[in-house]
């Protein structure tokens, strides 16, 4: 136990009853009901994901307790909710959202995984099931939840990214003839070759040797490693990743109907053990054929790579014949010197994936992957058959920002922002009676609550605040007591002390 671990004494008791002005309150108007006004505040949270199909709703008891209405007012609501068909009542157990809120392409994706994976155990003796609301968060922060800070955000906040430098880097390519001259075609199919220059050059200072030709663009880190799985696995793969780790990676290789196994992911690095044992066990018709890893501020523990780990996981890698996919989108928060596997392998048997998404600017899109030279032509083949070629544009503005130390100067002002914002967001957590699973470092940090975060982050939604439960980060989505943070979006007093009371209200 590390010295994040300690428990610290709890917080002041809030009072429960006291006038609260910045509760979202059901209020009875001319043009809606109470009764209508909740019914649509579940419907908009079920489209959303923000609840999930086979979620238990809150009993009218304890719902009319929360919303501060009547219980004959919930019961309405659910009986609304049951005539639009978006949930339904167990006898005696009762009300669920419907399985059948899924859309009709993703209720065919789940009838057909459960198929494929009927009767089949992973090698740790558990059954994988398939994380059913990976995307509520990415939903929640594209409706807008609230004008309140996010402390579930997985970006900077738009404030903390502004910037006169990116204008400048667009204008310098919007000239008539400039757009002519790569508009009116399709551009290079790997991507930008000056932005592919200028990555070469970057990953250099990483001490990663990658020549342009090795090097691909793409539409954002998530595309390029889409278009990884895409090339090496095939439905029914076994595919080891991080856990916890990143909700959409769990759910996008669900998607594509490979087999997870969760490796748990240690201070130092994944669980070696583990993953010896998932490559012994399968036998050789069934080994995992790919790791996927973020080696430098892992999300969401923010833990690092250590050398010592790093040697051992390579000669799995070689020893066994599977490819690593090194993730590494927080680098631009990170040490130069941090220990990451391509570095080390010479982008043998790995492959870097890059983005700047988190430093930049989330809506160029603008990813790339770094590969062996025997995988660079299968690995743009399918990029070709997703995207074709990606917006000239926006890379080529890109590579001037890189080539003119623009984001360099930029990265610097942000990690001491950040820094600072870590510093304050850290102590409040603190004060407010929580502890650190892992040392705070990076954007995110892996905060231990004491209650079930999945039913925090209901009630924390009604105050307009979009948590970002432990449950989003296993393979399994068992609920448990953790939750990740912002640092840059959990400064505010506020937040802290909403959090505080409605924990002390659960639990």
């Amino acid at each position: 136990m590390n010295n994040f671990e300690t428990v610290l004494p709890k917080p002041v008791a809030h009072d429960r009853h006291r006038n609260r002005k910045d509760v979202a309150m059901l209020m009875k108007t001319a043009s809606q009901t109470l009764t209508e006004q909740l019914a649509a505040r579940f419907a908009q949270r079920i489209r959303d994901r923000l609840l999930a199909p086979g979620a238990r709703l809150p009993s009218v008891r304890l719902c009319a307790q929360q919303q501060g209405v009547s219980p004959s007012t919930v019961v309405g609501a659910y009986d609304q909710l049951l005539a639009q068909g978006l949930v339904e009542a167990r006898r005696n157990r009762g009300f669920y959202v419907r399985e059948s809120t899924l859309a009709p392409a993703e209720r065919a994706q789940a009838a057909t995984k459960n198929v494929a994976s009927e009767g089949a155990e992973n090698p740790a003796g558990q059954r994988h099931k398939a994380p059913v609301s990976a995307t509520a968060l990415i939903r929640g922060m594209f409706h807008g939840i609230s004008d309140k800070p996010q402390p579930g955000m997985g970006v900077l906040p738009p404030e903390w990214l502004q910037s006169t430098f990116l204008a400048t880097a667009v204008r310098r390519h919007c000239s008539v003839d400039a757009l002519n001259a790569f508009s009116l075609q399709y551009g290079e199919p790997a991507g930008d070759l000056g932005l592919r220059r200028a990555l070469s050059t970057k990953l250099s200072g990483l001490s990663i040797q990658a020549t342009p030709e090795q090097i691909i663009t793409t539409v954002g880190a998530t595309h390029a490693l889409d278009v990884v799985s895409r090339t090496l696995l095939r439905a029914g793969d076994y595919v080891m990743v991080e856990e916890p780790g990143w909700a959409i990676e769990f759910a996008r290789l669900d998607a594509l109907g490979m087999r997870i196994l969760p490796v748990p992911r240690r201070a130092d690095g994944p669980d070696l053990e583990v993953m010896a044992r998932y490559c012994e066990a399968l036998g050789e018709a069934h080994k995992p054929k790919l790791f996927v890893s973020v080696s430098v501020f892992h999300n969401p523990t923010g833990f690092c790579l250590s050398p010592s780990s790093a040697y051992r996981i390579l000669q799995l890698a070689h020893q066994h014949n599977f490819h690593i996919v090194e993730d590494d989108t927080y680098s631009h928060f990170a040490p130069e010197h941090s220990t990451r596997l391509c570095a080390l392998d010479g982008l043998q048997r790995t492959i870097y994936v890059g983005g700047f998404a988190k430093i930049l600017a989330p809506n160029w899109r603008v990813g790339y992957m770094a590969a062996p030279t025997a995988l660079a032509e299968r690995l743009l083949d399918t990029k070709l058959l997703s995207t074709l070629t990606t917006p000239a544009l926006l890379e080529k503005s890109l590579a001037w920002c890189i080539d003119q130390g623009q984001l360099r100067r930029h990265a610097e002002r942000i990690r001491t922002r950040l820094d600072a914002a870590r510093s304050r967001s850290v102590k409040l957590a603190l004060q407010h009676g929580c502890t650190f699973a892992s040392e705070p470092v990076g954007l995110f940090g892996w905060v231990d609550t004491g209650v079930d975060t999945d039913v925090l982050s209901q009630r924390m939604l009604d105050e307009g605040y979009l948590l970002a439960p432990g449950a989003l980060f296993h393979a399994d989505r068992a609920p448990g007591s953790l939750m990740r943070i912002n640092f840059a979006t959990t400064q505010d007093a506020q937040f802290w002390d909403t959090f505080a009371r409605l924990r002390e209200e659960q639990g």
